[in-house]
């Protein structure tokens, strides 16, 4: 070959590192950081790494078999996952139940994960492991703006696993075809399985509309253990598991393309959390973390609600994320509200304008907030939820409810 031809070689080696970048670990925080790669391959390794709760506080005696959980309207929720059709409101500070939803007209066959976007609450009826045979298995959809009515508008998103061919009953325990943890990303539903034979998770998708569909297996991974419960922040995924030794776990994935999820980094952290069963798992600002653990009678172990903070682990320039003490502490009180609500925390903004929009994206009420006069009159609005936006800045909206 002569040298034009190896200066052409060259020339698509180079224009390939630039359109395709150089692949390794991206993250500072590895033992194989790579400075010079710009697209994470997975490959990043971590030494062990115990984190420890910033909080640890008990829960209401009727919330022992606590097993998803959301951050919602500043507050916490959570449900049992067969003993009752409730879902509870908590105060994420010290854990006391603030208010229940009572949806005693939905049977709970095996409630195990809730997720949420915008508009809808998801709640995962397909807890599997008695016998690992239920043809059943169901998401319950929740429309946010009905959440604290009489009634809640809902609807079924009903499937099945593409792979599961033997619905022969097996032992307690006993199946790969377990499922604890839900997550909503753009338009699907994804499933992280709890396998309780291999240790391993499988990933699957289906659509986030009500209908029957055939969930689609997308990747799997070794875990090495029982994944409980999963939270999606922007980008950012983690998920909450224990061993067979229950020594409760996290996985941090994120830098994944697309829903790549197991593309990017996996990071675990082990939780100083000894025999807890660790269910579910959310967060208020993708660096914060709330997770919750079934009561253990005979251990003595009560139903708790831990907090954690993962700044140490989280905050790089890969993920973007600021540390909350940076961000405004917008504040509505009372929320639920009926006629006249404070708002809080945008002091140093003031005067500010404000919109009310509703879930359609109905802008119902505008005004301005000054110093003198933080109030929102909101008795003319219908019972329901809405958002409080503040379209002539960047300051973050919150959810507004009318009761």
């Amino acid at each position: 070959m002569g040298l034009k031809g190896l200066i052409k070689i060259a020339f698509v080696f180079l224009w390939f590192g630039e359109v395709f970048g150089q692949t390794g670990c991206t993250d500072p925080l590895a033992n194989n950081y790579n400075p010079e790669a710009t697209q994470n391959d997975g490959s990043c390794t971590y030494d062990t790494t115990i984190v420890n709760p910033a909080s640890s506080v008990s829960l209401d005696e009727s919330m022992r078999e606590t097993s998803g959980l959301i951050y919602w309207m500043n507050s916490l929720w959570t449900h049992n996952d067969s003993s009752d059709s409730n879902l509870y409101q908590i105060n994420p500070a010290n854990g006391h139940l603030l208010s229940s939803v009572a949806l005693n007209y939905v049977e709970n066959v095996d409630w195990e994960d809730i997720a949420q976007d915008e508009s809808y609450v998801y709640l995962g009826d397909f807890g599997n492991n008695l016998h690992g045979n239920r043809t059943d298995l169901r998401i319950i959809r929740i429309e946010k703006a009905t959440m604290l009515r009489e009634v809640p508008q809902l609807d079924f998103i009903n499937f099945s696993y593409v792979d599961q061919t033997d619905f022969t009953s097996q032992e307690v325990n006993n199946t790969d075809y377990d499922c604890e943890a839900l997550i909503v990303y753009g338009d699907y539903l994804f499933l992280f399985t709890k396998e309780w034979v291999s240790n391993r998770t499988k990933l699957y998708k289906l659509p986030k509309t009500p209908g029957t569909y055939v969930a689609q297996l997308e990747d799997s991974y070794d875990v090495e253990g029982m994944i409980t419960g999963a939270e999606i922040y922007e980008d950012i995924i983690v998920l909450s598991g224990y061993t067979n030794l229950v020594m409760p776990f996290l996985f941090l994935l994120y830098d994944f393309d697309e829903d790549d999820f197991f593309g990017g980094n996996k990071r675990k952290l082990e939780l100083s959390l000894f025999l807890h069963q660790v269910e579910g798992i959310a967060t208020s600002n993708g660096l914060n973390y709330y997770i919750t653990n079934e009561q253990v009678a005979i251990l003595g172990i009560d139903p708790q609600l831990h907090s954690l903070d993962l700044t140490p682990y989280l905050e790089n320039s890969t993920l973007g994320l600021e540390s909350p003490n940076v961000k405004n502490n917008l504040e509505i009180v009372p929320n639920p509200g009926t006629s006249k609500v404070e708002v809080m925390g945008l002091e140093n903004n003031y005067p500010i304008t404000f919109q009310i929009v509703d879930m359609m994206g109905q802008v119902l009420q505008k005004g301005e907030l000054e110093l003198q006069q933080p109030f929102i009159d909101i008795s003319e609005l219908s019972v329901g939820v809405y958002v409080l936006m503040f379209p002539k800045s960047n300051k973050q909206s919150q959810l507004l409810v009318k009761k």
